[in-house]
Parts: structure tokens; C-alpha cells; sequence
């Protein structure tokens, strides 16, 4: 029993502690016997569950979470006695709570026992047990029935105690028709014939103790492949449609990476196998349940001839994200879900963590610069954002903390811990840590004392204050020459630009990692608002050394153009030399710097050879360009233009031909340049664009390397009609991978004719985009402001659908909403959006809407502020006509 758990009586069907709504605390689950039966036809499943719990405390209830079940019947033991054959079962739908009363009080330090007869629905919405379509190759909808329990849809497969704290042991049965596969956590014990043979049960062996949000279940038509490279078995599944040596990249990498995070973190993989397994319908990327990983089919089958080095990268990073959770969330568990960063946290770092030793050529750390760190500063900038650990009290309120904070920000702030304790000295602290806590629960307190007792160093006391208030300083630098020194400010930082004096009371502990001729230091800290410290040569000099700290940087602008300079002379990593461009375009973006400085920067850097650098400056670039979408033309045009100068060369230099002695990052530099050459209208890559899309419509399907095919499918959509949307839409529905289906449903979104735009609108309110996919064809609108305005129409017009169609409560409603309302920037369309959800209930993604408002907000003060400033440099600049 946790701390943060306690007692108040048990009449009561919630337990508020910490202001959350938990169960009572008077009885404790200790073993699950579970048995599902579902029906594939009637998309239904009749379950038992037979649990065994330890009383507490004197009660005549036992409560337990429901949701969206009818249950029949209920019978209470004591010690192998019925004390209720018939008890009453009342229900609060709104807490998902059931209620067992029963007339004879069960005291406390006695062995109970609660079984339940029950129904359910296989539903449609990827929560709780729910079926998944495929089509097979006579166009036959065929289905499975799968699970997704976290956060809190464990409740909607069967009745439970359904915390992450109340750990349990589980044994699963499942009956279904003799030829479909069964699989759960735990491998077969037994396997029995019922029903006359018509069907089998399948018994599992009893799980170790765990949370109820990692059991899975899935019954289905499955093809699988297994490696034995492994200490226990490995196996990838799929359905039927797909080909399962496409699992084969997965499969071998999981292999290796058990056996590497076994060594890591000294501590064996506790099951005896693992399950991973392609769903056709998923609503996350992935999913670590304990021994069976599941997937959407594009995040774990890959198929290396036909999907580009970037997808390879994605199925690397996601297949080793879940494969340390294994360890970091299921072996060893937060105890309530403000804690999520410490899953999700880790996970995302461990998986940065294993690529690079795998993979040291993809330079992953170089990438987290401009991807990971970006996500979480871009997020966190928001005065919409929370904490790392933010307070969680309901279940609808769960799903809603599953974004970059908790993943991008909590990795983050690990990162920024294992730079400054040594990442040898951190991985000892985390072996220790699940060492202690193996099989239990844990608060961030307990990772920060593991990692204090590694390292020496007061851990606790410099990263609470990082995970416990939300955002992020920017850290003002000026210099004393006569002094030969530098001051250092820290203040809030916010997007908007405004920020209030009462929202910049945290002092942050700020690592400086500065960098000199002489090296980095890095035992400098701010932990002031203000402090000097002495540089001896004022030469050269940058703060955040490789950006591994959590801040903004601001310089003068006279020192942000030697640090240009600087870059040209190699004297910055690639890592700092695309932090100083991230940081300026966010200091531009809120009003702390001039724009006219960061497009000078930009234009600088046009000789610059690295890709992750010229990533961050398209980004940057594409940013302004976003923002100013609903700007009078020539202004668009110019930025266009100015795009164009900065990358025809390097385009064109770089060429779109791929062979096999390409390297890993060389081939996502090809396709970044090409596509950002083309997107903004170069001659020479249209036309070259145009041709490839001409031969691959005529029937040559290598014409397009797999590196570009979004790009080329993109430039051909934005600049052709009717026919070359019919035949990306055609690619849509009939192309063999999964990766080329979502490549092709993402680019049709770029068509830019009002007909084309209300048939990519049209087809993602249709049945033939899974809800899984819906975003996708949404997000491709946004390159242009009729796609943008057509969309927040089509949302308005649509609204009651899309709700029934996305019930708020599991996630991806607010994901379409932040994708149609982010890409304003006017004062109107603001007014608008406001106005329109005024009159809702946005209870499950008003964190969505709140975050999208603000980024309207930052926008419309980043053009007020700097709309004249930006007009003046692209006519200065001959991007502009001066008028």
C-alpha cells in the first residue's frame, strides 16, 4: 500500500486522496482467474473473473472500476464460504465505479473472494477490448479482437481494480473458434477443447504482479516469425494482408536490444517470452503491455526496400522505447499517473540511449537537438503547459498529460541529469533503482534518491524544481569586456511574449555548459536570477554547450553574428550550431529578439553541411512562413522566394539519385533538401518531380525512391489536378506497405483546388480512414490557407460526428483539434475559435483547446510585432518588390 493511498471508511464507491478520485482502500487485490469469450460476428464478449483480495478493513462493500460493461451476477466468499450469493451491484457511470453491498461485514485480515459474470461490447474505439479490421486479398473485411488499457481502459475490458499502485497477479482464459490464434502475456499453460470442439480455451500461465493497465489479450488470424537469438522466444505477429517478413528488421533488433538492456540495468527479463504484434487499428504509436507489445502496423513491420532511412529510424526508436519500458514502467511502476514522465520520460531517453550504441552512424544525439528538445521547448512555452509531474485527479483527465512534457521534456530533464552525473554513473543509478523497486510502485522521489546515492551529487534538490513547475527559463546574456566577463539573466520564457510578474517567480538551477577555446565547462550553474561569471577570452564564448540543457539562450545581436562566424570557422558541434538557430527562430517567434535578425542568421548559415543543422533551418524558416499564411501574398511569396535562395543550390548539389553507398543520414538529407527545393517551387525540382510521378504513373514503381515519395507525391499534388490526385489516392488504397498507404493519405492534403480540397475532407470523414488515421489527411492541408480555412469549416460543419466518432475521453479528438485550429494566425480567427468552443463542453480535451488558443495568440503578437520588420528585410534582401 503506497503512501499517497489512505483509508476513509467502506461505504464509499471513491477514495479522494490528493484530490484524486481513487477506489476505497478496503480491500486489495492480490489474483485475477480472468475468462473472455468474444464473438467476432456480434462484436461482443461474455467474461468471468474470479478475484481474490485481501480485506483491510472492516467492510460490508467491495468497489471496483467498470466501465461500459453489464454485469450480471456477483457472488462473495470469505475463506472459501459464500457470504453473498445475490449481493446488490449499483453502478456510477460518471466515476466508473461499481459498487458490490452486501449484508454481512467481512473483517478485517480475512481472505475474500469476488466473482463477477459479465458483457461487453468489442467496440471501435482502439480502448479497452475492442475488434480491429483488415481486408484480405478478395477484399473481405475480416476482424480481431485486441486490448489497449492504458491509462485507464482496463476498466472497459473487465472489472478491476484498475491503479496502477493495486498490482495484482493475473491468469488469463480465453475461448475462441478452434483456428484463430490466442495470445496474452504470459505463454500457454494449457489448451483444452469446449463446446464440442467448436472452440478451445486457452489458459495462460499466472503473470508476475502487475499494473492492470499493461494486461493485453488478442484473439485473432495471425501469421508469425521467431528468433531464438534471444535467452527466450521472440515473435513478431500480423494479420493475414500483411507480409510478415516485413517484422524481420524488428524482430532481430528486439533481440538484441533484450539482451543489451539486461546488461544495462543488470536485471533479467522476467517473462518467458515476447510478443509483438502489428494491429490494424491503434490508436498510439505503440504499446508496452508485459510480454506483448502492440503496434500500429506501420511502427513495427518495415519493409527496408520499399520505406525510406527516416521510417527505418522511427520503427528503431519505437520497438526500443517499448522494449525499456519493460523494465521502466512494468517491472517497476509509477504509482499514480502523475507520474507518467517517469515511464515516459525514460523510455524515450533509453531508446535515444540504445540507437546510439547500435546505430552510432544515424548520430541520434545530433537529432534529439532539433526534434526531441524541440517538441518539449515548443510545448512548454505555452502558458497552457504543466509540469513534468502535473496533478491528475480523474480518469478523463489522464489521456490528456500523454504529450511532449511528459515524453519530450521528462527525457529531457534525464538527459540533462546524465550529462551532469555522467551517463556510466546514471545508468548505475537507474540499475539500482529498479533493483529496489522490482515488482513495486515508485514517485519521482525514489528515481532521484537512486540516482543521489550513484552519484555523490544532490540530485533531488536540483531536478525538483525542474519537474515540478512548469516551463522553461531564457537566460539573457551581456558582456563586460573591461571586466572580461559575461552577466547572465534568467527570466521566464514564454511564446507570447508576455509574461506576467507573477508567472516568473521559479529560479531555475540552469547548467551553463560553457563553451570557450579552451573546452566546455561545465560546473558552472546559474541558480540566481542573475549572476556574473568570468570568460577570459570574450573572443568566443557560447552557452548550452551541445544543448543539453532546457533553456532559450539570448544574446546580443552583434554576439549572435560572430557566433555565425564562429560556426563557419568550426568552431561549434552541430549540435550547438542547430540549438543557436532553434534558439533564435522560438526568441524571434516571442518578441526577445528582431525577425530581420533571425532570417540574417538563416541566410548566413546557406553554406552549412550538415543535415540536422539545415533541418533547423527549414523548420525555423517554416515556422515564420506558418505564421505568416494569412498575410497578403507578396510577403508569402517573398519568404518563398527566400526559401528557394537558400536551398536550390544545395538541392540541386546534393541531387535526388540514392545508391546503396549512400549513407543513413546522407539519404534524409537528399530528401529534406529536395523537398524543401520543391515545396517552394524550384524549377528544376518540379520538373524533375513531375517526370518521376509521370513513369511511376505509368506503371514503373521504382521510379520514386521510397527517400522522397512524400516529397514528389506533394510537389506533383500542389502544382497538377484531378488525375494526379486520383492516382496518390489510388496509391492510398492499394499500395502494398502500410508506409506508403499513410505517405500517400498525408500528401493529398497538398492538392490545392477547392474541389480536391472538400474530396481529402470528404475521405477523412469517410469509413475508409481508420480513426487511427484520420489526422493524417487533416495535418496535410495545412500547407496552404484554403486547406486551413476549408478544414476548420469542415470541424465546425461536422462537429457531432467527429465527437461521436472520437469520444473525447481517448485522445485523438484533441489531436484534431490542435491540427485544425493550430495553423491560425489572425485576430478574427481567434475570436472565432473562442467563440465556437465557448458554447462547449470540453471536458477530456480542453487542454487541446487551451494550448491551440495560445498558439493563435503567439502568432498574431509575432506578426503585429515584427509584420513591418519582416516586409523591410525582404525588400532590403531583393526578395520583395520595394513598393
Amino acid at each position: 500500500m503506497c503512501s499517497s493511498r489512505r483509508g476513509d471508511g467502506s461505504l464509499g464507491s471513491t477514495n479522494v486522496a490528493h484530490g484524486r478520485e481513487v477506489l476505497p482502500t478496503n480491500v486489495k487485490p492480490v489474483h485475477y482467474d480472468l475468462t473472455l469469450e468474444p464473438d467476432l460476428v456480434k462484436f461482443t464478449y461474455d467474461g468471468t473473473v474470479i478475484i481474490d483480495l485481501d480485506v483491510a478493513e472492516d467492510t460490508n462493500s467491495i468497489s471496483l472500476n467498470a466501465n461500459e460493461l453489464q454485469i450480471h451476477s456477483a457472488v462473495v466468499s470469505v475463506e472459501g464460504a459464500v457470504v453473498a450469493a445475490n449481493p446488490e451491484v449499483t453502478m456510477n457511470k460518471d466515476a466508473q465505479v461499481a459498487t458490490v453491498t452486501f449484508g454481512e461485514t467481512i473483517v478485517a485480515g480475512k481472505k475474500a473472494q469476488l466473482k463477477l459474470a459479465f458483457t461487453g461490447e468489442l467496440n471501435d474505439n482502439m480502448a479497452g477490448f475492442y475488434r480491429s479490421s483488415y481486408k484480405t486479398a478478395k477484399g473481405e473485411t475480416k476482424y480481431m479482437a485486441t486490448t489497449q488499457m492504458e491509462p485507464t481502459d482496463a476498466r472497459r475490458s473487465f472489472p478491476c481494480f484498475d491503479e496502477p499502485a493495486l498490482k495484482a497477479k493475473f491468469t488469463v482464459t480465453l475461448v475462441a473458434d478452434r483456428h484463430l490464434t490466442c495470445l496474452s502475456n504470459m505463454d500457454i499453460a494449457h489448451e483444452k477443447e469446449v463446446q464440442g470442439g467448436a472452440k478451445k480455451a486457452v489458459t495462460f500461465n499466472t503473470s508476475p504482479l502487475m499494473s492492470t493497465y499493461l494486461l493485453a489479450f488478442i484473439v485473432g488470424e495471425l501469421n508469425y516469425i521467431e528468433t531464438k537469438a534471444f535467452r527466450v522466444p521472440i515473435r513478431v505477429y500480423a494479420t493475414p494482408d500483411q507480409d510478415i517478413e516485413h517484422g524481420r528488421f524488428s524482430l532481430d533488433l528486439a533481440a538484441r536490444t533484450l539482451a543489451f538492456y539486461e546488461k544495462a540495468f543488470d536485471n533479467e527479463f522476467p517473462l518467458p517470452k515476447m510478443d509483438m504484434v502489428a494491429i490494424p487499428d491503434f490508436s498510439a504509436g505503440a504499446m508496452e503491455n508485459w510480454g506483448l507489445i502492440t503496434y500500429r502496423v506501420v511502427d513495427l513491420l518495415l519493409d527496408e526496400k520499399a520505406s525510406g532511412a527516416s521510417r527505418k529510424e522511427r520503427v528503431a526508436e519505437v520497438v526500443q522505447h517499448e522494449l525499456a519500458h519493460q523494465w521502466f514502467g512494468n517491472l517497476v511502476t509509477m504509482d499514480f499517473w502523475d507520474g507518467l514522465w517517469l515511464n515516459e520520460g525514460f523510455a524515450t531517453w533509453m531508446s535515444w540511449y540504445s540507437c546510439n550504441t547500435f546505430y552510432p552512424e544515424w548520430k541520434v544525439w545530433q537529432t534529439y537537438v532539433i526534434d526531441t528538445l524541440q517538441s518539449a521547448l515548443s510545448l512548454d512555452s505555452l502558458r497552457s503547459s504543466h509540469p513534468i509531474e502535473v496533478p491528475v485527479k480523474r480518469a478523463d483527465e489522464i489521456n490528456q498529460i500523454f504529450d511532449a512534457i511528459s515524453y519530450s521534456k521528462g527525457s529531457s530533464v534525464l538527459r540533462m541529469i546524465s550529462k551532469y552525473m555522467g551517463e556510466d554513473v546514471f545508468i548505475q543509478g537507474v540499475r539500482n533503482y529498479i533493483h529496489k523497486h522490482a515488482y513495486g510502485n515508485t514517485q519521482t522521489g525514489d528515481l532521484w534518491a537512486a540516482l543521489a546515492d550513484a552519484s555523490g551529487k544532490p540530485i533531488e534538490q536540483v531536478m525538483d524544481i525542474w519537474t515540478k513547475n512548469v516551463g522553461f527559463p531564457v537566460v539573457t546574456v551581456s558582456e563586460n569586456p573591461a571586466a572580461s566577463s559575461i552577466t547572465v539573466k534568467q527570466n521566464r520564457f514564454l511564446r507570447t511574449g508576455d509574461v506576467r510578474p507573477e508567472e516568473d517567480t521559479t529560479l531555475y538551477p540552469v547548467t551553463l555548459a560553457l563553451r570557450t577555446k579552451q573546452g566546455v565547462d561545465e560546473t558552472a550553474m546559474l541558480t540566481e536570477r542573475e549572476t556574473e561569471f568570468p570568460v577570459a577570452d570574450l573572443d568566443f564564448f557560447k552557452l548550452n554547450a551541445d544543448h543539453s540543457g532546457i533553456y532559450r539562450t539570448s544574446y546580443t545581436p552583434e554576439r549572435l553574428s560572430k557566433l555565425g562566424q564562429a560556426a563557419k570557422n568550426g568552431l561549434l558541434t552541430v549540435e550547438d550550431r542547430a540549438g543557436m538557430i532553434a534558439d533564435s527562430g522560438a526568441l524571434a517567434a516571442s518578441g526577445y529578439q528582431l525577425t530581420s535578425g533571425l532570417l540574417s542568421l538563416l541566410k548566413s548559415f546557406d553554406s552549412e553541411s550538415e543535415f540536422v543543422v539545415w533541418n533547423e533551418i527549414l523548420t525555423r524558416l517554416g515556422n515564420l512562413r506558418a505564421a505568416w499564411l494569412f498575410e497578403d501574398h507578396q510577403t508569402r511569396d517573398a519568404l518563398k522566394a527566400f526559401q528557394r535562395s537558400l536551398v536550390s543550390a544545395k538541392a540541386h548539389e546534393l541531387g535526388w539519385h540514392f545508391s546503396a553507398d549512400d549513407d543513413h543520414i546522407l539519404q534524409q538529407f537528399k530528401a529534406l533538401m529536395f523537398g524543401a527545393a520543391g515545396m517552394a517551387n524550384d524549377p528544376v525540382v518540379v520538373q524533375a518531380a513531375q517526370e518521376m510521378f509521370a513513369r511511376f504513373a505509368a506503371g514503373d514503381l521504382d521510379a520514386i525512391h521510397p527517400n522522397i515519395r512524400g516529397s514528389v507525391f506533394s510537389i506533383v499534388l500542389k502544382n497538377g489536378g484531378a488525375k494526379e490526385y486520383d492516382i496518390v489516392l489510388d496509391r492510398f488504397r492499394h499500395a502494398a506497405t502500410s508506409d506508403e498507404k499513410t505517405t500517400a493519405l498525408r500528401c493529398l492534403g497538398s492538392a490545392e483546388d477547392p474541389a480536391l480540397i472538400q474530396r481529402t475532407l470528404a475521405l477523412a470523414s469517410s469509413d475508409e480512414v481508420k480513426n487511427q488515421d484520420i489526422y493524417l489527411p487533416l495535418s496535410g492541408l495545412r500547407s496552404h490557407a484554403a486547406g486551413v480555412d476549408a478544414r476548420w469549416t469542415w470541424l465546425k460543419s461536422n462537429w457531432d460526428a467527429i465527437f461521436k466518432r472520437l469520444p473525447p475521453s481517448l485522445g485523438m479528438l484533441g489531436t484534431v483539434i490542435q491540427i485544425t485550429v493550430s495553423s491560425f494566425s489572425t485576430p478574427a480567427q481567434l475570436k472565432e475559435v473562442e467563440a465556437f468552443f465557448a458554447e462547449k463542453d470540453t471536458k477530456g480535451f480542453d487542454r487541446a483547446v487551451e494550448q491551440s488558443l495560445d498558439t493563435i495568440r503567439a502568432k498574431i503578437s509575432w506578426i503585429e510585432r515584427d509584420g513591418g520588420d519582416v516586409e523591410n528585410w525582404l525588400k532590403t534582401n531583393s526578395f520583395r518588390e520595394k513598393l
